[in-house]
């Protein structure tokens, strides 16, 4: 889909003018058709998004015959199901075109509410950057209280009393996928954030002669809450991590406690089998053989054999 915006005092609005005069170009999911008629009208070339998905840094920051190609990762759906969507800017000076290969809220509710201040192409990058960056925090912000409420529920009294249950089985598995989730949100927004942190000082340098000055300061600011924000993911993967390892470490208990109760059973079964084996040997010297109370001699001796390792074990607090 193509959607052209023109400029008129500052305001950004949808336009049917020919592309060569369009202020901001933005193509999402675009045809070949689309990508040959922008191609066409502005002479400027548009990424695949085979380009897009390239990670290193010469492929994701250049700049050819004075007009800078940009792209980054956006994550869309952070809530239900996570996904990294490439996004190209071809910036020149008086031009702005974004592609992107996916659906994104973001660029959506950027197109509705942020219709003013637009003087130039590279006010409209810089508030896309601004809203990608907020955006990022918003998730950020998500995964603390998820990382919270895992954290309250994994050393809460429930956790403690389901121990030996199925249930904690079902507790743990469920807090280990929930994680497993939040770690690969984590990892792509941050993928997100180093983007960001690369594009912010390459647009200051490369754009430096026609960059307008009132946007020096905005993008300090940007690269400020981009180095805030990489401090704060820091130490989300540190909790979640730390939640990790107490998770396995639960799972590590619920199999030793296992392990726990059929060593004791097999400790504690042994003496009976060991005194039934005895009695059960066929032979004529055997002086309980004759006894009237023979029969529960060998029974109580079982008995014993068995009560004698367990008691131990209780008195030694090991079950």
């Amino acid at each position: 889909m193509l959607t052209a915006f023109s400029g008129k005092d500052g305001v950004l609005c949808r336009t049917a003018e020919p592309l060569s005069r369009a202020q901001w170009i933005d193509l999402q999911q675009p045809t070949p058709e689309e990508i040959g008629r922008v191609t066409q009208e502005t002479g400027l070339a548009i990424p695949t998004e085979a380009d897009l998905n390239e990670i290193q840094s010469s492929s994701r920051l250049a700049t050819r015959g004075g007009t800078l190609y940009l792209s980054l990762p956006i994550v869309t759906r952070p809530e239900t199901d996570p996904q990294s969507v490439p996004v190209g800017f071809v910036l020149s000076a008086h031009q702005l075109i974004t592609v992107r290969f996916g659906i994104s809220r973001l660029f959506d509710r950027f197109m509705e509410e942020n219709n003013t201040g637009m003087p130039s192409a590279a006010h409209i990058i810089v508030a896309l950057l601004n809203a990608i960056v907020d955006r990022q925090a918003d998730v950020l912000q998500h995964v603390k209280t998820q990382l919270e409420t895992l954290s309250h529920g994994i050393f809460s009294q429930e956790m403690v009393t389901a121990s030996g249950r199925k249930r904690e089985d079902t507790m743990l598995r469920s807090t280990l996928v929930t994680l497993g989730r939040i770690g690969d949100l984590v990892s792509r927004v941050r993928e997100s954030q180093v983007s960001a942190g690369l594009i912010v000082p390459y647009l200051e340098g490369a754009a430096a002669e026609w960059l307008p000055k009132d946007l020096k300061p905005r993008l300090q600011i940007l690269r400020r809450d981009i180095a805030s924000l990489n401090d704060y993911d820091t130490h989300l993967t540190d909790k979640l991590q730390f939640l990790l390892d107490a998770t396995l470490g639960f799972i590590n208990i619920a199999q030793n406690n296992v392990m726990k109760v059929l060593t004791v059973v097999s400790v504690v079964g042994i003496p009976p089998v060991l005194v039934a084996g005895i009695y059960g040997m066929n032979f004529k010297g055997m002086p309980e053989l004759e006894w009237a109370w023979g029969y529960a001699w060998g029974l109580g001796v079982i008995v014993l054999s068995g009560l004698i390792p367990l008691a131990f074990f209780i008195r030694r607090k090991w079950i």
